[in-house]
Parts: structure tokens; sequence; C-alpha cells
């Protein structure tokens, strides 16, 4: 078997199985990063339920954590609360076990909100943001690698017209042309 021929082999085993292996990850890593790129449309970790409420209005002076977890009764709360200060003269915040009501003291006009993780995506996106640390770092580096040798690897899996010296160079040159135009708008 010539040079080549075994290369050639090696890199589509080596492409096929970092494929395999990784494809996992590569999907975690991108539904998350869409999700992510539309931070500012929606919450990818959070689902937040607001709703608007209407209390006794109250002093701030003297309020205390009795009168707090009163103020939640009627709104089945009580049992969610946590602590509560006031950021600002006459307008109260009260932390509650997954979510917050701020209050007016002078109208007692409020607002409750709540925030449940989205099942699936706080997860990826935990991965995402590479939140665990140590081994996870490790591991999420050496899938970055893998990802630079696939890409290069994926290259040369064809020959001939189709491949990196044909239509391959092409889109190849495209892909790459497009983020320098988007770098050259932006920057």
């Amino acid at each position: 078997m010539k040079a080549t021929q075994r290369i050639r082999k090696w890199n589509q085993a080596i492409h096929r199985d970092l494929g395999y292996f990784f494809a996992g990850m590569t999907v975690i890593y991108a539904i998350s990063g869409i999700a992510l790129n539309h931070i500012k449309e929606w919450d990818p970790n959070y689902n937040i339920t607001q709703k608007d409420v209407q209390v006794k209005p109250f002093e701030q002076e003297g309020f205390t954590r009795d009168m707090a977890v009163a103020m939640l009764e009627p709104l089945g709360e009580a049992h969610n609360f946590k602590k509560h200060y006031f950021p600002e003269p006459g307008i109260l915040k009260i932390f509650l076990d997954g979510g917050s009501l701020t209050v007016d003291a002078e109208s007692g006009e409020g607002l409750l909100e709540h925030a449940r993780r989205r099942a699936v995506f706080f997860e990826m996106n935990y991965l995402h943001y590479n939140t665990p640390k140590n081994l996870w770092t490790w591991f999420s580096d050496i899938f970055a690698g893998a990802l630079v040798l696939l890409a290069i690897s994926g290259l040369f899996i064809l020959k001939g017209k189709k491949g990196i010296t044909g239509r391959g160079a092409w889109l190849t040159a495209a892909g790459l042309i497009i983020p320098a135009v988007f770098l050259m708008l932006y920057l």
C-alpha cells in the first residue's frame, strides 16, 4: 500500500471515529450556541413568568419579616419567603424560593415573578458556559481540538473534482470569506 493511501485511510478513520465520539457534544454545543445567540430575545436558562398583584399599602418604617410573610399569605407564597429589603425608599423587594415580589409601599401595586429552569436548555448551557470546571474544562478543550482536527481532516476525505482541489476549495474559501466580511462590517 502506498504511503498516500495509508495516510488517506488513517485520515478517514480519525475523522470518522472522532465524529462518532464527539457527535453528542457537537449537538449540545450547537443547540446551546443557538440559544445563547438569541439571549436578548429570550432567556434560554429560565422561563420567567410575571403577574401583577395588589396588596394593602404599608409603611416602610418598622416593616418586619412577619409582615412580609403575612403579605405573601394571600398570594400563596408565604412558604417560599427567603428575605426582604428596600432597594429604594418605598419599594419593597421580597426574595422567594424560585422568584421575587416587588411592591410599591404607597400604592400596594406589585409584580410577582417566578423563574423556572428550562428543561434540557439549562443543562446544555451549564456545560457550554464551562461551569463545572476542572475535568470538564479538559474535556471541553479536547473537544475544541477535536473540532479543529475534524475540520482539517474533513478537507481531505474526498479527492478529485469534489475534493479540496475542486469544488471543496471554493466552498472552503467561501466559508473563510464570510466570517472575514462580518469582521470587517462589525469591527
